[in-house]
């Protein structure tokens, strides 16, 4: 292939110089052409590693604030459990007393 663009060149060399310079602007014209093709097949490249890292990012961030959701629940629970002991205590018809709560005489929780 090389000899063959070597036998054109020097063939355009010899007979006339117009269309030598034809040929290497054309030569110019094809480097141009597969530096830009190469600058974009990088730059897809490199948009698809964006891409791969975002999705990682985001994939991270829903299982932190799904281990977030579970642990507030937790506390919406064990604030769920205080406020029926605090209603219980401070009930007007029936309070509590710290000795029934010793005595076991009622449930905790219920």
């Amino acid at each position: 292939m090389i000899k063959f663009f070597r036998y054109i060149r020097r063939d355009l060399m010899e007979k006339k110089k117009g269309t030598y310079l034809k040929y290497a602007i054309g030569e110019i014209v094809l480097v141009v052409i597969g530096i830009l093709i190469a600058l974009s097949i990088n730059n897809w490249n490199e948009q698809k590693k964006n891409e791969q890292t975002i999705i990682i990012a985001l994939k991270e961030v829903q299982h932190n604030l799904l281990l977030d959701i579970e642990a507030s629940q937790e506390n919406v629970n064990d604030f769920m459990k205080l406020n029926t002991l605090l209603k219980k205590i401070f009930d007007s018809k029936n309070p509590w007393t710290s000795d029934d709560y010793k005595n076991k005489k009622v449930s905790r929780y219920n």
